[in-house]
């Protein structure tokens, strides 16, 4: 059995922030996280297959505050913004009557972001593209953008083969055990007539390092012990 640790969840208080940010009144905990459940996968369902790479969910007295991370606010809003009203009220109804507002933040450069990479390489695979060339056409768009290094893993049927597999490439750095650096993590599934194929996506960005500057500088010398020369010893 292998030992995995959810990218994000490893990186909580780190470099990541949580995507519920709420706190629950004593025994009222577990119907506000099955609301939110039930939000995320409403908004999956109605809107688009990579059309929200992430929803942040926060909570204040009865008013709920849903942030929609997007590369196409146009295609949330709607004509007139009718669709948005609309998924106003269906959200209001799944927390119980609560007043809800619905922020869209725009993602400008959506070729760095993970979540949306791992959607375009599903969608492609769902219209029968040779994963290799989606996996390999995506690494290449990424770095064009000026990304640090990608990591795209695919697991499934791959090609329709009988036996499942999983096909990994890489490009750049991609330091997963290194905390400070700030790595991009998502998911997306693609329903394929063989079945349902994973794709897994790590981007690391060129953000500045946080705490760079406070860092103490690197003794000389490769061994411990031989960072510079002894004192003189004493008879």
């Amino acid at each position: 059995m292998g030992q995995k640790v959810h990218p994000i969840g490893f990186r909580l208080a780190v470099s990541k922030d949580w995507q519920s940010r709420w706190y629950a009144p004593q025994g009222d905990y577990a119907s506000q996280l099955h609301a939110d459940l039930k939000v995320r996968r409403y908004l999956e369902s109605r809107l688009q297959k990579g059309a929200v790479s992430r929803v942040v969910i926060e909570r204040a007295w009865n008013s709920v505050r849903v942030t929609l991370h997007t590369s196409r606010p146009g295609l949330i809003i709607g004509k007139r913004g009718k669709d948005i009203e609309d998924m106003t009220a269906d959200i209001s109804r799944i927390c119980n009557g609560a007043q809800v507002k619905i922020d869209i933040h725009e993602i400008r450069q959506p070729e760095l972001d993970s979540a949306w990479v791992a959607a375009q390489v599903a969608t492609q695979l769902e219209r029968r593209v040779s994963f290799r060339r989606a996996m390999k056409r995506a690494i290449q768009t990424a770095m064009d953008f000026g990304a640090e290094g990608i990591r795209i893993r695919a697991a499934g049927r791959l090609g329709g083969a009988d036996i499942a597999r999983a096909e990994a490439y890489r490009e750049g750095k991609v330091p997963l055990q290194t905390l400070r650096v700030p790595i991009d993590y998502g998911f997306a599934e693609a329903e394929t007539t063989w079945g349902i194929i994973g794709v897994k996506v790590w981007i690391t960005k060129k953000d500045e390092v946080p705490g760079e500057g406070n860092k103490r500088p690197r003794r000389e010398g490769g061994h411990r012990g031989q960072g510079g020369p002894r004192p003189a010893r004493r008879d």
